[in-house]
């Protein structure tokens, strides 16, 4: 038995005694048949909720190795799970998220996903028993329909679940209206760039999102093309992984931006390509996520022992590549980004997207090395610029705000020179006239009442043009890095370079003022962060102004931060040395 499989199983059959004690049993209860949300206590539709669980259920009741293998009692729940799907289910035929997005066309598209491949793992047993759960299963997704064929979506990444379920749905009820309307959603072309990125940058979250329904888009529509953006996510992501399993999320674009995710996420997707590939590499990928798995955490759609069970297997015989851990790869190098900003601010796009965002950040460099257990990252266009880790102590995180603009400092390029890592900034602020009497807008009674905002501020002529231009050249030496902050010759900018920690480690210096929440000033010297015996001393420090933040600059609770006040002009080298 291959050890992977024993260890799904027996979390599966784990994760189904625990749910089995939080569905609602009670027949007047709204949520009849629901499974209680372990945070809120409501049973929830959406795809992380009641259907996750049902996965969970009919895998481990179709299973012969699970010790719930046709359970009586166990096909019983399930049903009732089922029939509350359909009480949850709105007369359009969507679900909603429970936190936001209601009646989501995307969000039932998430659990539609799944579901699919639960009514498939039932349908193909010979068990006349299971119609109880299968036929209140098979009303709910007939149900969804109307809504996947007309319905929209808020993020890159839903346009590719909705079309996973559609071309599943077509693999159950054959309706050609199913594959038109995911071909007009595949019309629009992947958000990819030639490095693997997808458009949100989300290592944690979102990129398995796109890779997992993407497979399953391109295996029902016979779409073998689709698949070369999925490899180059997967391949990418061997180069974005801490030495402690921990993904890079330093520079997301969605909620996982500097939250802690490990690759057990990716173990379905890997597996499932290195199947279809014969790939040593995505079959050392998935024993790797494989090994990180705990607990089950994963939504419907991406459920790793449904897709197990319900797809070839078999990777017995397979070679496994040695996985690096010792790199530099720079992403995103060539992409030009410059180019489509320019093109979107032509376009007037930048103002058109509503309830999601832009996402202007796809396709900015990023630099990563990693030398055994030390990991450091560089990154344009991210809040943090510069994140390093050193055993187990997380340097999370690098940032300079700046009063000029105000706020923090978002570097729109980074690049490799012969004796640094270059990172390159020109702010602009400025000021604006009054508009040209020939373009203000025919509004009565105008001198009485004449709105702010209906004026049409664009064309305003800039007065008063200002620019600060700042630059960083980071350089490695022998067990330290050296950040080199320099501004231009404009005079008092007030300024705060920003350390960010794990809150787990502690933090001592000789002239460090702790203001309480996890907040430190250095004001002059050194000061040291360790962490379980790793340890990295920084310095040095200054006390040039008295603000305790720059406005605009938001410090999130659960890290710990020690701040630098400095004024331009500036010129100054920190050092971070590796203890």
């Amino acid at each position: 038995m291959d050890p992977i499989l024993t260890k799904l199983f027996q979390m599966n059959d784990d994760w189904t005694e625990i749910s089995l004690s939080r569905q609602v049993t009670d027949a007047n209860s709204k949520y009849y048949g629901g499974i209680m949300d372990p945070h809120s206590g409501i049973p929830k539709a959406n795809h992380l909720g009641t259907p996750a669980v049902m996965a969970a259920w009919t895998a481990a009741l179709v299973n012969p190795k699970s010790r719930y293998f046709r359970d009586a009692g166990l096909l019983r729940a399930l049903s009732r799970a089922a029939v509350f799907m359909l009480n949850r289910q709105h007369a359009d035929g969507t679900i909603s998220l429970g936190s936001t997005n209601f009646n989501s066309p995307p969000d039932t598209a998430f659990v539609v996903g799944g579901v699919t491949q639960i009514y498939r793992l039932l349908q193909r047993q010979e068990w006349s028993e299971a119609m109880a759960a299968l036929t209140p299963i098979q009303l709910f997704l007939e149900r969804t329909m109307p809504a996947l064929l007309t319905g929209g979506c808020h993020t890159p990444n839903h346009r590719w679940v909705m079309t996973a379920a559609l071309a599943q749905l077509y693999e159950i009820f054959t309706i050609p209206e199913l594959i038109a309307r995911a071909e007009e959603w595949l019309a629009e072309g992947m958000d990819i760039t030639e490095d693997g990125e997808w458009t949100e940058r989300s290592n944690g979250i979102y990129n398995v999102v796109s890779d997992i329904s993407l497979y399953h888009t391109a295996r029902v529509l016979n779409r073998p093309d689709l698949l070369a953006y999925v490899r180059r996510n997967l391949r990418m992501m061997v180069y974005l992984i801490h030495p402690s399993g921990e993904v890079v999320t330093e520079y997301s674009g969605r909620q996982d931006l500097g939250q802690v995710y490990d690759m057990s996420n990716y173990f379905l997707i890997y597996r499932l390509m290195a199947i279809h590939d014969r790939d040593p590499l995505f079959a050392a990928m998935s024993d790797y996520a494989a090994s990180l798995m705990t607990r089950y955490k994963e939504g419907v759609n991406n459920h790793p022992l449904t897709g197990v069970l319900l797809f070839p297997s078999d990777l017995n015989g397979l070679a496994r590549a040695e996985l690096p851990v010792s790199y530099k790869k720079i992403l995103n190098a060539s992409h030009p980004l410059r180019e489509h900003l320019n093109m979107a601010l032509a376009a007037g796009s930048a103002v058109q997207l509503e309830h999601s965002s832009m996402h202007m950040a796809f396709g900015a460099p990023v630099i990563r090395i990693r030398e055994l257990e030390d990991s450091v990252t560089m990154m344009a266009k991210a809040p943090a610029f510069f994140s390093l880790r050193h055993g187990k102590a997380r340097l999370l995180g690098v940032k300079l705000s700046t009063s000029f603009s105000p706020g923090v400092v978002k570097f729109d390029e980074l690049s490799e020179t012969a004796d640094a890592y270059k990172l390159i900034q020109t702010l602009e602020k400025g000021y604006y006239g009054p508009i040209p009497k020939s373009l203000l807008p025919d509004l009565p009674n105008r001198e009485q009442l004449s709105p702010w905002y209906l004026l049409p501020h664009q064309q305003r002529p800039v007065t008063h043009l200002q620019q600060q231009t700042l630059t960083v050249d980071i350089t490695q030496g022998a067990a330290e890095w050296k950040i080199h902050i320099r501004s231009d010759e404009r005079e008092d900018v007030m300024m705060q370079l920003t350390f960010i920690f794990g809150e787990e480690g502690s933090i001592e210096g000789s002239d460090i003022e702790d203001r309480g929440k996890g907040r430190f000033m250095l004001k002059s010297g050194s000061f040291t962060y360790t962490a379980a015996g790793s340890a990295l001393e920084i310095s040095s420090g200054a006390y040039e102004h008295w603000l305790p933040d720059i406005r605009n600059d938001d410090h999130p609770a659960g890290c710990q931060y020690v701040h630098v006040n400095v004024i331009t002009p500036l010129d100054r080298i920190f050092t971070i040395r590796l203890l």
